[in-house]
């Protein structure tokens, strides 16, 4: 079982590659960033967030996968065990940041999921990405996945509120919240189209000559 395994050298192991891929993935977003400020003069990346799920995390989405909880099952089965989660100004910077990624020669990507396209029933709306990363110990390159979601600070806003009202409800969450919540992420979703449409007004305004 995972909890019996987490004091074992493998899972310490494991846990160490997962958190030196993120790191990785970290000093590369904050260059990307800083490249933007320069070239473009503009800062696509907001911030930056980075987590490990628990041991209790893994073993329960994998019971809920139907697989037993071990520690070889969680590096098989679950993709997102490390996640890094990029929040942006505008829909705009999420591809052009999903697009420098897929530019990466050393990273590798596996799986994207468009969920700003394609949102999910509840309302939810992110980009994802399952990559690969190299991480170097003792001179050996073990590959090495990561869960990348790139949204909008409005989309986090949602998914977080979302996140912790779902928390509260044991059971189903009544269905009255889940129209509110799905409402919500509509009027979420227009916001940040009425905000990239006045950047872009904005972008190109030109004062008049007097």
């Amino acid at each position: 079982m995972l909890i019996e395994q987490m004091n074992s050298r493998e899972y310490y192991r494991s846990m160490l590659l997962f958190t030196a891929a993120l790191r990785e993935l970290n000093t590369k977003f904050e260059i990307i960033n800083e490249e933007f400020a320069i070239r473009l003069k503009s800062n696509p990346i907001e911030h930056i967030k980075s987590r490990l799920k628990t041991s209790h995390s893994i073993a329960k989405k994998l019971t809920k996968k139907g697989y037993e909880p071990t520690l070889e099952n969680a590096l098989k089965y679950i993709d997102d065990i490390a996640g890094i989660r990029i929040i942006c100004s505008f829909t705009e910077d999420i591809y052009r940041i999903a697009t420098v990624v897929q530019a990466q020669s050393y990273i590798n990507v596996l799986k994207i999921k468009d969920y700003i396209l394609t949102p999910k029933e509840n309302g939810y709306r992110s980009y994802h990405m399952i990559v690969e990363v190299p991480v170097f110990l003792s001179g050996k390159k073990e590959m090495t996945r990561v869960e990348i979601q790139i949204r909008t600070i409005a989309m986090d806003f949602w998914a977080s509120l979302e996140h912790k009202i779902r928390y509260k409800f044991e059971s189903d969450v009544p269905q009255s919240i889940n129209d509110d919540l799905l409402e919500c992420a509509n009027i979420i979703s227009s916001l940040d189209e009425k905000m990239l449409s006045l950047n872009n007004e904005i972008e190109g305004y030109k004062p008049e000559k007097k």
